[in-house]
Formats: structure tokens, sequence, C-alpha cells
């Protein structure tokens, strides 16, 4: 009965038209796209001058690599979903774990990010290789930032739900992580294809 009683409160917020998380972080995430648009416009006006180069490019790079760390982005997209359904629930406990999974999947990413980082360098594939490696650098190693960034965010809420500071009626700090998580999610799901698919 009381999760039925939450789900109406959720429905009512819904329609009252309230966003998820607060203003400052949709600022962020807003900017945070608009450098990452930049970053696209540089990709798509360096293609078209060099497009030998952008279309030898994907050969080299471990297409293995860029296909785990998508699964385990959409993954942790997935548990940090979780995590605010399950605070908006009023069930802490699950949302914790459901906090760290997302944590541990970002630190997977970056795990094989770095994997693949030290095979481009076994395979003598630097920034300064050519063109479409120093675009590949550049926006690989931003979303690499972002992620590390939003797993700090990951691990501040996680310590704030383990003091109680999260309910069912005020989860905005929870949900403003979340929204930026889904943000990088998102970026990658951009980078992925245009890097490893149709450069």
């Amino acid at each position: 009965m009381n999760d039925l009683s939450q789900i109406i409160k959720q429905s009512d917020n819904k329609k009252s038209g309230a966003i998820p998380g607060d203003i400052a972080v949709w600022i962020l995430i807003f900017a945070e796209l608009f450098e990452f648009g930049l970053f696209f416009v540089i990709f798509i006006v360096a293609k078209a001058h060099n497009p030998e180069i952008f279309s030898a490019g994907p050969q080299h790079l471990d297409t293995l690599s860029g296909i785990a760390n998508t699964f385990i982005l959409i993954t942790s997209s997935f548990f940090i979903a979780k995590a605010v359904q399950a605070i908006k629930l009023g069930r802490v406990k699950a949302s914790q774990k459901w906090i760290a999974l997302t944590f541990f999947a970002g630190l997977a990413y970056c795990c094989v990010k770095v994997w693949e980082y030290h095979m481009n360098d076994l395979r003598g594939i630097a920034l300064d290789t050519d063109i479409f490696f120093t675009v590949y650098y550049y926006l690989t190693f931003n979303h690499l930032l972002h992620v590390m960034f939003g797993m700090c965010g990951l691990l501040w809420v996680f310590l704030r739900n383990h003091f109680k500071a999260y309910s069912a009626e005020r989860h905005e700090g929870l949900e403003a992580a979340a929204c930026y998580w889904h943000m990088v999610d998102l970026a990658w799901i951009i980078i992925f294809p245009i890097l490893y698919v149709l450069a």
C-alpha cells in the first residue's frame, strides 16, 4: 500500500511538470553537450578534408573495446535508473546497491579505456599519428574525464544516501547525478559509431 502511495505521488509530480534534478545540473548538462557538439563539428570538418585518413582510421582501433564500453555504459544507465526508482519508493538500501553497481560499471569503463589506450600504444598509435587519431584521442579522453567526474558524483550521492540524506520525498541530488550520468552515456552512444563504425 505504501508503494502505491509513492507511485501516486510520483505521478502527481510528473503532472505538475517537475523536471528531475535541479536547474544547476541541467545548465551543466547543456554546457557539456555543447562542448561535445563542438567536438563533433570538428570531427565532421576534419573528415571532410581528410576522407581517406578517416576511412582507414577505424580499422586500427580495437572495436571490441568500443563495443564492451558501449554495453557497460548502457548497463550503467539501467543501474542508475533503478537507483532513482528505488529511492522514490523509499528503498534506501536497494538504492545504495544500484548506485554502487553504477559506480563499478564506470570503473569497468575506465579500465577498458585504459587497456584500449595501452593496446594503441603497442601498435604505435599516438595522438600525433594522424588527424583521425588526434580527433579520436581528444574525443575519447574528454569523454573519459566526464566519466570520472560522473563517478565522483556517484560517490557523493552514495555517501549522502548512506547518511539518509535522500528519501521518497527528497532525492533531487540523486536525480541530478543520474541525469548527468545519462548524458555521459548518451555522448558515448554518439562517439562510438562515428569513431569505430562510420568514420
